[in-house]
């Protein structure tokens, strides 16, 4: 199972564009969501990123999704690449196989 986090925030060309324009944009990405949790995606939410965080990333948005494949993450990529939603959005996004903490702590002791 794949953990997979997206951060985003709005580009000059997102501001700019018309409201009809960005909401025409905003109406597309619903059945993609759609489309995904069909394949066995697992939406666990979409948040605004608050402006208290303690070391808060540079992002407005945030999504965690939980996926049965590597393969749904990276189709997930390739989607949001051929929407164009980097045109509009800064993005970043985070990735790998969920384990149990003390897998993941004892690979940090590693160094």
């Amino acid at each position: 199972m794949i953990l997979y986090v997206e951060l985003w925030k709005p580009r000059a060309s997102w501001r700019a564009l018309p409201q009809g324009q960005r909401d025409a944009f905003v109406a597309g990405i619903g059945p993609a969501i759609g489309e995904l949790t069909e394949a066995g995606v697992e939406l666990v939410g979409f948040a605004s990123n608050d402006a208290d965080t303690e070391h808060r990333a540079d992002y407005v948005y945030l999504a965690a999704w939980r996926m049965p494949t590597r393969e749904l993450a990276l189709a997930l990529e390739r989607a949001v690449i051929d929407y164009g939603f980097h045109d509009h959005f800064e993005q970043v996004n985070a990735r790998g196989e969920i384990a149990p903490p003390d897998v993941v702590l004892a690979d940090m002791a590693k160094g």
